[in-house]
């Protein structure tokens, strides 16, 4: 059952004010943190395509914090309630827990070497660490209020049910072993291995916080419940299309370099690229509920993908 719009998750702490919004009262407006977050992508789209030189490193953060807040005003246009309506607190530590989050993928990256950014030598390594880490603050709230937004559109609220995967021991054990083996493989023949960059930590992570009794995405897949994992798969592709299209005139910016499967590009990506998203919004998920599990919100039902 969700939480009501007033409450917070307790899984971060720190403060945060009540927002006393009833669904009643506000399914049919439009929020002004959705018309702040329209301003900022419509001034930051133009300055990011535009201006000459180096310009992208201070560009990003608000062009995708803007879409952040306009992805949040829709779904709460839509349903009345949204990620940040619910908490403010939650919504800061959706920002918090993103840095971690794809600074995981960057270490693992040095790697496989499977994205470069063009134009980071500009920077010291203390500008690059500041600048980076900051953009990499919105790679979750990006992709969960993308979701949301897709999981409230009917074809996904009366979805079927799907194939049974459960939480038992032995299915657990089985995508834990074969997380690590993948992981694994990775290290040792990157070039060949590398779509596992995308696969490894989640099959790794669901497995501990089922364990652990966070929340995770078997919870409702052992049900035949699939509409998170599509409202993940669906938002996430969402905000692909505008992290590569974004990132096409933009400088600084990111180029894959793969060893295989490096043709059809859409924007820089390549098109077998955009399936290693899917797995990615599946991680993400894990590596939050993983995070506000430590700090007590095992069971947190702050995301709403149903």
């Amino acid at each position: 059952m969700h939480s009501q719009p007033g409450l917070y998750p307790t899984a971060f702490p720190f403060e945060g004010k009540r927002i006393h919004l009833t669904i009643d009262q506000t399914k049919h407006k439009f929020p002004l943190h959705g018309r702040l977050g329209l301003s900022l992508v419509l001034v930051f789209w133009v300055l990011n395509w535009t201006l000459p030189g180096i310009r992208t490193h201070w560009g990003f953060f608000p062009l995708w914090l803007g879409y952040c807040l306009a992805i949040d005003g829709l779904v709460f246009r839509r349903t009345g309630t949204s990620l940040l309506a619910r908490s403010r607190s939650g919504y800061i530590g959706l920002f918090l827990v993103s840095v971690p989050g794809w600074w995981l993928f960057e270490v693992l990256n040095l790697r496989t070497q499977n994205w470069i950014y063009i134009g980071a030598a500009t920077f010291s390594p203390l500008q690059y660490a500041f600048w980076t880490t900051l953009s990499f603050t919105t790679v979750i709230p990006a992709v969960f209020g993308s979701a949301e937004l897709l999981a409230s559109f009917n074809f996904l609220k009366h979805l079927n049910r799907g194939p049974v995967v459960g939480t038992d021991l032995r299915t657990t054990s089985i995508f834990f072993i074969a997380g690590w083996l993948m992981l694994g493989s990775l290290l040792l023949w990157p070039k060949i291995c590398f779509p596992f960059i995308w696969l490894s930590i989640y099959f790794i992570l669901e497995p501990i916080n089922v364990w652990l009794g966070n929340r995770s995405l078997a919870a409702s897949t052992e049900k035949g419940d699939w509409r998170p994992v599509l409202a993940l798969w669906l938002g996430v592709l969402l905000t692909a299309f505008f992290w590569e299209m974004w990132n096409y005139f933009s400088y600084p910016k990111w180029v894959y370099q793969v060893a295989w499967g490096n043709w059809l590009h859409v924007f820089e990506m390549p098109l077998l690229g955009y399936g290693g998203y899917l797995p990615f919004a599946l991680e993400l998920y894990a590596i939050y509920h993983l995070a506000v599990g430590f700090f007590g919100g095992k069971k947190t039902d702050y995301i709403h993908l149903q």
